[in-house]
């Protein structure tokens, strides 16, 4: 446990509550955490990690631009469905992806747990996606998400982070909860 991952976890943690409360700042504490652990990822030898926090980056700049686009024009961040038929086919592409990007860390590299770290890569991508379009289909993909990655941060030996993630799972649970409550004012017209 060194101070970057304690530090790292601490940024996370106020990044993902803000995200709960679908606060602006979400996205910079966000960023901070991408950059703090894309190096921590990258000393562990868990470079589908450390590569998705270089894509978490930019979604986050387009997640930025995307809440901050509708904040100016309906003056609140709006929750969005998705269609049933979107969902299947955007995981079936993370699904391909992963198996892709897994495929090359197993033969191009040293990499610790390649392909339970690029499906994990790839459907973390796709949550932070659905985030970044405010659709609340991306919490319950992380609660599912997050499961998983305890269990292979508890093996790398990464137990503060397992423990983030731990906490992720109840985080994203609540989110998930949080904007449903949001979507049903929505719907009733009351927000």
């Amino acid at each position: 446990m060194s101070p970057l991952e304690i530090f790292a976890v601490i940024i996370s943690v106020i990044g993902v509550a803000l995200t709960i409360k679908r606060n602006m700042w979400c996205w910079g504490f966000n960023f901070l955490a991408f950059i703090l652990y894309g190096y921590l990822f990258f000393s562990f030898k868990l470079y589908g990690e450390t590569i998705l926090q270089g894509f978490f980056i930019i979604i986050n700049f387009y997640g930025f631009y995307y809440w901050l686009k509708g904040k100016q024009t309906e003056h609140e961040i709006r929750i969005v469905a998705i269609p049933a038929k979107t969902v299947i086919i955007q995981m079936l592409l993370a699904a391909l992806g992963g198996l892709i990007f897994g495929l090359s860390l197993k033969h191009f590299t040293d990499a610790a747990v390649p392909m339970l770290d690029s499906q994990l890569a790839a459907f973390s991508l796709l949550a932070t996606y659905w985030t970044s379009r405010k659709h609340i289909a991306t919490w319950v993909l992380w609660v599912f998400v997050d499961i998983v990655y305890v269990g292979m941060f508890i093996y790398k030996d990464l137990y503060l982070t397992a423990g983030l993630y731990a906490a992720f799972v109840v985080m994203a649970a609540f989110g998930w909860w949080q904007w449903e409550q949001v979507k049903r004012k929505q719907r009733s017209g009351l927000i």
